[in-house]
């Protein structure tokens, strides 16, 4: 069954930089869509980024510039290298995939992916 653990998330000052890792250790979708979503206290849970089985990428307005999200199929992982760190990007950081891979970023924007990790905390002050 899919497994996702994410790692990497920490405390920061303004204008640092983290990367975040995911590892689909169950392995289940070859070709999968794999996103990161955030959520912060009170507020709704958005999506951060997103990739394609083909390659394709898609952002949050917000953080377009300064975070680029990577995928290695051979590992089943995926990052999120995050720079400039700015205090709104604190918030629980989740991997997400989802086998329907003709719509990853359709169901990204609507939060709809099948299966989640735990999430990893990232905390800019």
């Amino acid at each position: 069954h899919v497994q996702l653990v994410e790692s990497g998330g920490d405390s920061v000052q303004a204008g640092g930089s983290l990367r975040l890792s995911c590892v689909d250790s169950g392995y289940v979708y070859k070709d999968k869509c794999m996103a990161w979503f955030r959520q912060a206290p009170g507020k709704e849970r958005e999506g951060v980024a997103a990739t394609s089985p083909g390659g394709g990428s898609a952002y949050l307005d917000s953080v377009r510039g300064r975070v680029t999200v990577s995928r290695d199929n051979a590992k089943s992982a995926l990052y999120l290298q995050m720079n400039s760190l700015k205090p709104e990007d604190t918030g629980m950081y989740y991997c997400a995939t989802d086998p329907a891979r003709d719509a990853c970023f359709s169901r990204w924007k609507n939060k709809e992916y099948n299966y989640w990790g735990q999430g990893t905390q990232v905390t800019v002050s």
